[in-house]
């Protein structure tokens, strides 16, 4: 290996964000572990570079075994990207609280589960990078995707306190919040059983809003991207605490949030995605 590669760890890197930075880090030189429930058997990608092994992010066992086996192959482990996540479409009142705690389970036990496994390594290491997947409707609520964004401010939330107790380690943690992008998460997503059906109340506002969520997703960048952006993260020398990766508008809109009136940045949303004001 190299003595500017690294060893680096992925979850979700069977799809999306996940699997194209592993497969663009492996690319790269470094040492890459992709981890995703879906993995039936370990095996070598990527020219040897790239090696998929299973992990469940909701089950601690799970999740403390396969970063033993990393230890026990490397010896350390440099940085940490967390992108295992799952979507939720819904009004929040048609979520049930299974819906809401399954998808907590993973983009926010899931992540937590991860990252407090790593720390300790990077704390004796005296180096280290987590990298948190957010989103920038981690920054912004949407409709019909409270849920969703509720676990993303959460993972901000966890961010932005982990970055602040591990520093004196000399491990940083950053959040990568991507806008709209043209992955498997659009087709993967999950649908509130209550806001699927006719006799919902919202019905005509939700299916608009997912309409519109799913032509921006579709037409958006593609995950290579977003890729090549955590590869900038992990090499800078001064890193930030976020970094927005997606178009100039969406990254704007975090901007205007910022300067507008709170009810009438609510109403341009609301008329954006529903059509209603």
């Amino acid at each position: 290996m190299k003595d500017s590669s690294k060893v680096i760890l992925v979850t979700g890197a069977t799809s999306g964000f996940g699997k194209a930075a592993a497969l663009y880090l492996a690319g790269l030189g470094h040492k890459v572990y992709g981890f995703g429930r879906s993995v039936e058997s370990t095996t070598r990608e990527a020219g040897g570079n790239l090696t998929m092994m299973r992990m469940d992010v909701n089950d601690s066992s799970s999740v403390n075994d396969a970063i033993s086996a990393v230890l026990a192959a490397e010896g350390r482990i440099d940085v940490m990207l967390a992108a295992a996540g799952l979507g939720l479409g819904g009004s929040v009142e048609d979520v049930t609280i299974a819906e809401a705690k399954a998808l907590f389970e993973t983009n926010v036990f899931g992540a937590m589960r991860t990252v407090k496994a790593v720390a300790p390594v990077m704390r004796g290491q005296k180096s280290g990078l987590i990298i948190f997947v957010s989103s920038i409707g981690g920054l912004i609520g949407l409709p019909f995707q409270g849920l969703y964004s509720s676990t993303k401010f959460a993972v901000e939330g966890l961010a932005e306190a982990m970055s602040m107790e591990l520093r004196p380690f000399g491990v940083d943690v950053v959040i990568a919040e991507p806008g709209d992008f043209a992955t498997g998460f659009t087709a993967n997503r999950v649908k509130a059983v209550a806001s699927e059906s006719a006799d919902s109340d919202y019905k005509e506002a939700y299916r608009r809003a997912m309409r519109n969520i799913e032509k921006d997703e579709n037409s958006g960048y593609k995950p290579d991207v977003f890729a090549i952006a955590i590869s900038r993260i992990i090499n800078s020398r001064r890193r930030k605490l976020r970094y927005m990766i997606g178009s100039p508008l969406q990254k704007s809109s975090v901007f205007i949030k910022k300067v507008l009136p709170s009810r009438l940045f609510e109403r341009i949303m609301a008329w954006y995605y529903t059509g209603s004001r």
